[in-house]
């Protein structure tokens, strides 16, 4: 059943209207549409707020009280991509963490280029701190949300604020120098992805700096005093490489880290969990990740 489930998604990806390297403008519209395609489900509240400044929705499930909060960083190459489009995977991860979340909308590239987002992202953890208290929150993002949340977990630690009980990051966008083998050796099977798309979005959000700088590629940084983290990714995806060497570079920091490599997925399959079922099982195990090291009443 799962074969059959893994070409719909393929072909899916391989026909859908987004072209990553495209307009920016138009394609922030088409990605928007395919992301709101279908309603949320009746449990999930979602609630447009201010957090540090910053523009964020606030997602809760029906009936859930909880103090813990996933702080979520959407994915889009840097450059498309909403708060609001993101909530469908959130409410299935918050549904799964038995959390509630804040997902934020930072600044895109190419009109805000580095270190904008990272700006933003910071902000809005700041400001969650007045009112949470850090062992109640966690840090995730996919794609480029989870390169941006390891850049933010760097920027936390540098300016000695208090870490998050934990981060989760699927297929994470974490070497904008591209240099990751797998960027060529998936090229040929990843059905979402391009490599030109990719060095088009990243010229765009890096500007005028260097694009190995630690807070743009996460893949060279030092990432000592960062708190557990979960990294998932598809062996059919140009960024395996990115996640691989994120969870190396984790564990030489001793950082508590697992790597959960799914076969025959793309990039983050854990969107389609309602007609995947290895992206069912991604999102359960992050939930259970996520409760596990939210602090204890």
């Amino acid at each position: 059943m799962t074969d059959g489930q893994k070409r719909a998604v393929a072909e899916m990806l391989r026909s859908g209207p987004l072209d990553l390297g495209g307009e920016v403008h138009e394609q922030r519209r088409v990605l928007v549409e395919m992301l709101t395609a279908f309603p949320l489900p009746d449990d999930v509240v979602a609630t447009p707020d201010r957090l540090g400044g910053v523009d964020v929705v606030s997602v809760e499930i029906a009936g859930v009280s909880t103090d813990d909060v996933v702080l979520y960083l959407h994915g889009g190459a840097y450059s498309l991509g909403t708060a609001a489009s993101s909530v469908g995977l959130v409410g299935d991860l918050i549904r799964r963490s038995r959390a509630r979340a804040v997902t934020v909308d930072y600044r895109l590239a190419p009109e805000s280029p580095f270190p904008a987002a990272i700006e933003d992202a910071v902000a809005a953890y700041t400001a969650l701190l007045e009112v949470t208290e850090p062992g109640h929150v966690a840090v995730v993002g996919e794609s480029a949300g989870g390169g941006l949340a390891l850049a933010t977990l760097l920027a936390l630690r540098d300016r000695d604020l208090p870490m998050p009980s934990a981060a989760a990051v699927f297929s994470p966008w974490a070497d904008l120098t591209l240099s990751g083998t797998t960027i060529d050796s998936r090229a040929g099977i990843d059905p979402a992805l391009t490599v030109d798309g990719l060095r088009t979005r990243a010229i765009d959000y890096v500007g005028m700096s260097d694009p190995s700088d630690p807070l743009l590629s996460p893949v060279y940084a030092d990432l000592t005093g960062l708190p557990p983290l979960l990294v998932q990714a598809g062996s059919n995806e140009i960024l395996l490489d990115d996640a691989i060497r994120v969870a190396a570079a984790a564990a030489r920091a001793d950082v508590e880290i697992s790597l959960q490599i799914t076969p025959g997925v793309p990039h983050v399959f854990q969107a389609f969990a309602a007609i995947l079922d290895e992206g069912a099982a991604a999102l359960d195990a992050a939930g259970q990740f996520l409760r596990a090291h939210f602090a204890q009443p």
